[in-house]
């Protein structure tokens, strides 16, 4: 991932967190609902889940009428007999109801928990299937922020939200019935407290979608910016700008407070009224329920049995703010993580295998533009052939096109137009694995992962042996990884910041050679080593290449050299093959590119 800043998709000048409501991608319930096909696997939990909540429901509700039934049987008549049975009988439903409520959380948890972990899986294999111009689009921040927080906004909305929703809305249902029957008059005024409230939430869903949407936006920038402060705290510190750095992260982080205070305060003003609603309600009920016991209309019992079921509506109102807020941050997150699902990989992985790779590698009349800049072509009508077994290197300007020409091979990017093949084979029509298993690719700025020395060296092949990867080691000069306080199990760190440049580039190199691939892609590998090191490597790396076919990025003529033969890259297509003696001989503008390079009277003596 990178952490590249360009606009992302749904932003707009005027708002570049994305925040703009003409842009946004739509998130409402069909967001939720376009993921349901991950709670298939757990309807068996869900049913268990509804069952025990509908079986709460109806404990809940009958412990209020065994207490009416306790006042106005036992304790009006001055029975004392009865009181006994009939106060064991409430405590018996109150156990009932706490285990069943610990029943259906522990079920709810595991099936939550199970989904939450597959989808985040999903979403990591489909973010390592999208190719590179999605990655170059998108800041690292907001992936990790999708991977995340939103997951575990849409967890919590599964696990909690989506079925209190459910469950109050049956339980009001239930509760209101029950008082209707009891005594109308106040039965009415419970059910017209709806309203109010029906009201109160669609105003809320509308603001309160925008300014969450905008909150997980800016959660994700600033996410990106401590990821790029920790990745490049060496060149902070080297330029003494952390103060700089710090302010910037400072002034991100307090427009996220601002906006999550923005949010707080529609949230606040939501619930007070949710509050108010009930309260007021069981104001009116306590009245006109003393008013009719008194008229004879309602027993006590009845009023216990009133008042309590009453009471037991409050907990289902006031925590619908809480349960639209989960839900509505539920679906802003699910239409955040659909935004990378419905993303579609333009590199799609063909079928065919090459049984006996020779390593012939051909670009025909290719033509490459960025997806970004489609019509800003970076190579044009480029051909060259590189036959099985040689090494070929392109030589060309900075912003020539070499790192993308590179980059076509293992399909990092397709070709626009033209065509690059292996032993015939367009590479459009070989399965990805299997391409990506023939090509073995050692860039410029080595990427190494905080794991083992040892496990950075097998990604690309985790059957090599010890001995495999000790001649490895040797080819690129990487021995130093031996000496690391644990030899080749020693963890490197994050990125291999405990390494130097030079250190970091052995090491990606030997993880090139491990992979004993057909073709061997070298991205100015050599650039970060001095004169004497890079000697060695080349001199180990001239047996390799013998037995592999290579194109090498190269800038030194020391680097050159070993090539069979050398190809000049001038405005995105090759202009010149020919061995480097010949070039420099009749190649007056490849011969400047190397003038500055001290190897090269030395190449031509």
């Amino acid at each position: 991932m990178t952490t590249s800043t360009p606009q992302r998709p749904g932003q707009s000048e005027r708002d570049p967190l994305g925040a703009d409501p003409d842009r946004l991608p739509p998130a409402g319930v069909h967001s939720l609902w376009r993921l349901r096909s991950y709670l298939r696997p757990h309807r068996g939990a869900l049913a268990v889940m509804l069952g025990t909540a509908l079986a709460g429901i109806v404990v809940a509700i009958a412990i209020p009428l065994v207490i009416k039934a306790l006042i106005d049987g036992p304790i009006t008549d001055g029975e004392i007999d009865p009181v006994l049975p009939l106060g064991l009988a409430v405590l018996a439903l109150g156990v009932l109801e706490a285990f069943l409520t610990w029943w259906r959380r522990w079920v709810q948890s595991n099936a939550v928990l199970n989904v939450e972990t597959v989808m985040r899986g999903d979403l990591y294999a489909h973010l390592q299937a999208l190719p590179m111009s999605f990655h170059s689009r998108w800041q690292s921040g907001q992936l990790l922020s999708r991977a995340t927080t939103d997951l575990s906004s849409i967890r919590r909305f599964f696990g909690f939200g989506m079925l209190f929703l459910l469950i109050n809305i049956l339980q009001v249902t239930a509760v209101t019935g029950v008082l209707l029957t009891m005594y109308w008059p106040l039965g009415l005024v419970v059910a017209f407290t709806a309203a109010p409230i029906v009201w109160l939430s669609m105003r809320f869903e509308k603001e309160y979608v925008l300014v969450s949407r905008k909150v997980q936006d800016e959660q994700g920038d600033l996410a990106t910016r401590a990821e790029e402060a920790a990745v490049a705290i060496r060149v902070i510190k080297s330029f003494g700008r952390s103060g700089y750095i710090s302010e910037q992260y400072e002034t991100a982080a307090r427009q996220l407070h601002a906006t999550s205070m923005e949010k707080v305060r529609l949230s606040a003003r939501f619930w007070t009224f949710l509050e108010v609603i009930p309260n007021c309600a069981v104001v009116v009920v306590l009245l006109f329920g003393a008013i009719g016991v008194g008229r004879g209309a309602l027993t006590p019992g009845e009023l216990v049995a009133f008042i309590t079921l009453m009471l037991s509506l409050v907990w289902p109102v006031s925590s619908l703010g809480v349960i639209l807020a989960m839900a509505q941050e539920a679906m802003t997150s699910a239409a955040r993580i659909l935004e990378i699902f419905d993303t579609e990989s333009e590199i799609v992985s063909g079928s065919r295998v090459i049984t006996e790779p020779r390593g012939h590698l051909r670009f025909e009349h290719v033509d490459f533009a960025f997806p970004d800049a489609p019509d800003e072509p970076v190579l044009r009508d480029l051909s060259l052939d590189i036959r099985p077994g040689e090494t070929v290197a392109v030589v060309g300007a900075t912003g020539s096109g070499k790192t993308a020409l590179t980059a076509l091979v293992p399909r990092l990017y397709d070709v626009t137009g033209g065509s690059v093949t292996i032993d015939g084979v367009d590479l459009r029509d070989l399965e990805l694995v299997h391409l990506r298993q023939l090509v073995a690719t050692a860039f410029e700025d080595p990427t190494l992962f905080s794991m083992s020395a040892r496990e950075n060296l097998t990604l690309g092949r985790a059957d090599a042996t010890d001995a495999e990867i000790e001649e490895a080691l040797d080819v690129a000069q990487a021995g130093f990884a031996r000496d690391l306080p644990w030899g080749l199990d020693t963890r490197i760190g994050e990125q291999g910041m405990a390494l130097s440049g030079g250190q970091r580039q052995r090491l990606a190199l030997a993880r090139a050679v491990l992979a004993r691939p057909a073709v061997l892609v070298l991205d100015d590998t050599l650039s970060a080593l001095d004169v004497h090191t890079e000697a060695l490597v080349e001199e180990a790396l001239r047996r390799v290449l013998a037995d592999t076919t290579g194109l090498i990025v190269a800038h030194r003529a020391s680097t050159v050299l070993l090539a069979d033969r050398v190809a000049l890259l001038q405005g995105g297509t090759i202009t010149h093959v020919g061995t480097h003696r010949e070039l420099l001989v009749t190649v007056p503008a490849y011969r400047e590119l190397l003038a500055a390079d001290p190897s090269l009277e030395e190449a031509l003596s």
